[in-house]
This record gives C-alpha cells, sequence and structure tokens, in this order.
C-alpha cells in the first residue's frame, strides 16, 4: 500500500512539473523548448492556459493531499522509541565527563 501511494505520488509531481514547464510566462519559458508554444493551435490561446492552470491547481492539490495521507495514514510506524544522539551521551547524574587536559605538575610553595 505504501509503495502505491509513493508511486502516485511520484507520477503526480512528474506531471506537475511537466504542466507548469508547458505555461508560457511573459518571456516564453520553457514552454516552447517542450513544444507549448504549439499547444495553443489545438484549443485555442485562450482555452490553452485556462486547462494548464485548472491543470496546475489540481495537481498542485492532488499532490499536497497525498502528502498528508501517506503522511499521516500510511507511513509504516515502528514501535521502537529512538533516542537522539544527545539522550544517548548524557553522563549520569554526579559524574564530570573526562578532561581532556592533561594534569598540571604540583607547584612548590615558597
Amino acid at each position: 500500500m505504501y509503495t502505491l501511494f509513493i508511486l502516485i505520488e511520484i507520477l503526480t509531481g512528474i506531471l506537475l512539473i511537466i504542466v507548469v514547464l508547458m505555461q508560457a510566462s511573459k518571456g516564453g519559458g520553457l514552454a516552447g523548448s517542450f513544444g507549448g508554444g504549439n499547444i495553443g493551435t489545438v484549443f485555442g490561446v485562450r482555452r490553452t492556459s485556462d486547462f494548464l492552470s485548472k491543470a496546475t491547481t489540481i495537481l498542485a492539490t492532488v499532490f499536497m493531499a497525498l502528502a498528508l495521507i501517506i503522511n499521516l495514514l500510511v507511513l509504516p510506524r515502528g514501535e521502537r522509541q529512538e533516542q537522539s544522539v544527545i539522550q544517548s551521551q548524557a553522563p549520569a547524574q554526579g559524574v564530570l565527563p573526562p578532561s581532556t587536559q592533561p594534569a598540571l605538575p604540583p607547584q612548590p610553595q615558597p
């Protein structure tokens, strides 16, 4: 189940990238490189921008919803509790950590 949702999420992400890149910006963007410049002849210029805007909105919503569903419902959870590095390295109470400086020899008193 987890793998299926991850594959759908990856496919949705790739489709979202393609749809965003197909949209023409003021400077032409990457739409011309991927054939997006000619996509207006299929639907008409006005309908193409509407279609790409709606597709972007729908794909982004599906992407975010799937991310939440995977995280909250499908993500495998372990029963073990892992400690952080700080918790596992904590010294016992009352015990000082060993000093890394060498001990100084006793000084003669005058």
